[in-house]
């Protein structure tokens, strides 16, 4: 969960939202102590006094402070993209091959300090290490499509070959001369109607879908990495464009079983219980019990729990539909709001607007 102090500082943030600023939404959110309702700071409505103004880093923490999402606004609903003003951010990325400066950030119309916010509540890393990893992504590309060392390293921004790699070393653990079959897992984000999601690829699949306010996001992202034994960059590849359609189409009620590939390695009674949870048909839910003796492990059934939190893939490996055997939600990492969410969406409770 976010902290306060990747926010704004409180007189930021009422500006922004006296101003109704929406280069704001998705930084922070406004419950409005007065109607329990919270919003976008750019919302329509009524502008609320600051005395009544409870602000949150995500709209997680709003949901759990027992703030009802406003129907003007709609802070639940997205369309996936980031903030106006990110973009003139990555538009320079794509300009530059050196550091970018704050000073350039502040041309283009951006805060830097908004800049580092952002990027740490979406990507967790600075502007900075996100503009490295992008270029050091993009010099495995062209290494792997045999380009040569000098025209990587120099096109990339680098003075020398040295320089070049030493950073690719630390990025990749290879030097670039051994790494042009070298494998890497790309890292992007969405926007759902549960808040920003994580999700990561590897050339075979997905290997990662998750909140990115999940407290085990961190681990999850080392278990990738012993795993896989390849670096974790930001990018895209076909996977995670394919998982974006099927995603959209999902939380729209018009999909009913993913397609797109997944990797999911881990122990044996581990990739039991995740292979278990693919046969759980959609709108249906299963116990814990049943779970484990579907699994050969009748009396497994705390193990069995276990396996479903440690799930690197959320939604895909449907461990929302496991529940209590008296029917009641039970655990769920990326909170019961959530897990409500779901199983309301795949049984037709929940209504599409």
């Amino acid at each position: 969960m976010a902290s306060m102090n990747t926010m704004p500082s409180l007189q930021e943030m009422q500006r922004a939202y006296l101003g109704k600023d929406a280069s704001y939404d998705g930084i922070f959110f406004l419950g409005v102590r007065t109607t329990g309702i919270f919003c976008r700071p750019s919302c329509p409505a009524r502008t609320p006094l600051p005395v009544n103004v409870h602000y949150f880093s995500s709209a997680r923490e709003a949901l759990f402070a027992g703030y009802r999402p406003c129907k003007r606004c709609r802070p639940l609903d997205t369309d996936g993209r980031p903030p106006e003003w990110v973009g003139r951010a990555l538009a320079l990325l794509k300009d530059s091959e050196d550091k970018i400066k704050d000073s350039e950030l502040r041309r283009s119309g951006v805060d830097p300090s908004r800049v580092r916010r952002y990027f740490q509540k979406h990507y967790g890393m600075t502007f900075q290490a996100y503009c490295r990893a992008r270029r050091m992504g993009e010099a495995l590309n062209q290494l792997r499509h045999g380009a040569s060392l000098d025209d990587i390293a120099l096109g990339n921004g680098y003075e020398s070959h040295s320089g070049f790699r030493d950073a690719f070393t630390r990025t990749f653990g290879r030097s670039p001369g051994t790494s042009r079959d070298l494998d890497r897992i790309v890292v992007s984000w969405l926007e759902s109607p549960l808040g920003p999601i994580v999700t990561a690829a590897n050339p075979r699949g997905i290997c990662l879908l998750e909140f990115t306010d999940r407290r085990m996001l961190e681990t999850q992202f080392n278990t990738l990495k012993k795993l896989f034994s390849c670096a974790i960059v930001p990018g895209e590849n076909e996977y995670l464009i394919q998982l974006r359609q099927e995603l959209n189409a999902y939380f729209a009620g018009e999909l009913r079983q993913f397609s797109v590939p997944l990797v999911y390695p881990g122990s044996p009674f581990q990739v039991s219980v995740w292979n278990e949870l693919l046969r759980i048909p959609y709108g249906e839910t299963c116990s814990y019990e049943q779970l484990a003796r579907r699994i050969g492990s009748a009396s497994g059934q705390r193990a069995v729990g276990h396996a479903n939190g440690t799930n690197r893939i959320a939604i895909l490996i449907p461990c929302h539909r496991v529940v209590n055997k008296d029917g009641k939600l039970g655990g769920y990492g990326g909170g019961l709001w959530r897990k409500q969410y779901l199983l309301d969406l795949e049984t037709g409770a929940r209504k599409l607007l």
